[in-house]
């Protein structure tokens, strides 16, 4: 029992100052209160957008994926000769040597960008059972198995740290798969939404809400993800008026950030995320014990 601290207005149970100061470090920590963010597929697109922004701010930057030469462009003419490393998310059995590796180069790494992930049209009725379910596995493993892995094995890490984050980048798609061209896309970025509930949850309930768990959910923005579509440009706004450029997604991405909302959407996403959140927010918040 922590002896009795007495004061001028109520009578305190005295607490040692380490444990004080963390307990005002989980109520405190803000989104953007990390020193380093290690970003996944951050040789391009709305990864290097992220990266970019984030060195503004004053954070250090980490950057990875699986092109060495657009990796190391992206750091020289973008982003300050920040560190990079080649990996493959979808190579899970990579992952653990590489978090060793970074997290012994870099201790002060406290914040996981997980937005490396591939979309690819796919069709039962116009392709063999073997090609179909060849892609779709790699597509689960990128965009499934690599950010679970990553964040997974990061959490022993980030325990030790008076803070961190992790961002998981979803999409629209993951609430109402309306681009039926790419099923199993839908899927796994449902699945990233759910994730990132529970995740949440169970580091609450676990004594680790420091960890903040970030969800962020873009429209169609004007990327190269549609790069193995028979259009590669049909989410650029001169091709589709509903979609946003990378310029306009970081708008409203930053000021999400700057709001600490656990899920942030842009352009129609948001409206998307808002109506979902509005039709079951409370009913999971119930069970999740925040009612």
């Amino acid at each position: 029992m922590y002896p009795i601290l007495f004061t001028a207005s109520a009578v305190l149970p005295f607490k040692p100052f380490q444990q004080i100061c963390l307990q005002a470090s989980i109520m405190t920590f803000k989104t953007l209160d990390f020193e380093c963010a290690l970003i996944t597929g951050g040789g391009g697109g709305i990864g290097l957008a992220i990266a970019q922004h984030f060195l503004t701010q004053g954070k250090k930057v980490i950057i990875c994926g699986r092109t060495d030469s657009k990796l190391q462009e992206a750091s020289r003419n973008a982003l300050q000769n920040c560190p990079y490393y080649t990996l493959d998310t979808g190579d899970i059995e990579a992952i653990p040597a590489f978090i060793e590796k970074v997290t012994a180069e870099h201790p002060e790494l406290d914040c996981l960008v997980n937005n490396a992930g591939v979309q690819r049209p796919l069709d039962v009725n116009q392709m063999k059972p073997e090609e179909f379910l060849d892609k779709a596995d790699n597509e689960i493993s990128i965009n499934i198995r690599g950010p679970m892995h990553l964040a997974i094995g990061l959490l022993s890490h980030f325990k030790q740290k008076p803070g961190a984050v992790i961002m998981n980048v979803s999409s629209v798609l993951g609430f109402i798969p309306f681009s039926i061209i790419n099923p199993v896309y839908n899927g796994t970025k449902a699945w990233l939404h759910f994730w990132s509930m529970n995740l949440r949850t169970q580091l609450a309930q676990g004594g680790h809400a420091n960890i903040r768990v970030i969800e962020i959910a873009p429209p169609s923005v004007g990327t190269d993800l549609h790069r193995e579509r028979a259009d590669p440009d049909d989410n650029k706004k001169h091709k589709n008026p509903g979609a946003l450029s990378v310029e306009e997604f970081m708008e409203e991405l930053v000021q999400g950030w700057k709001e600490d909302r656990e899920c942030i959407g842009a352009g129609m996403a948001e409206h998307v995320v808002q109506r979902w959140h509005k039709e079951f927010g409370p009913d999971y918040e119930k069970v999740a014990g925040k009612r």
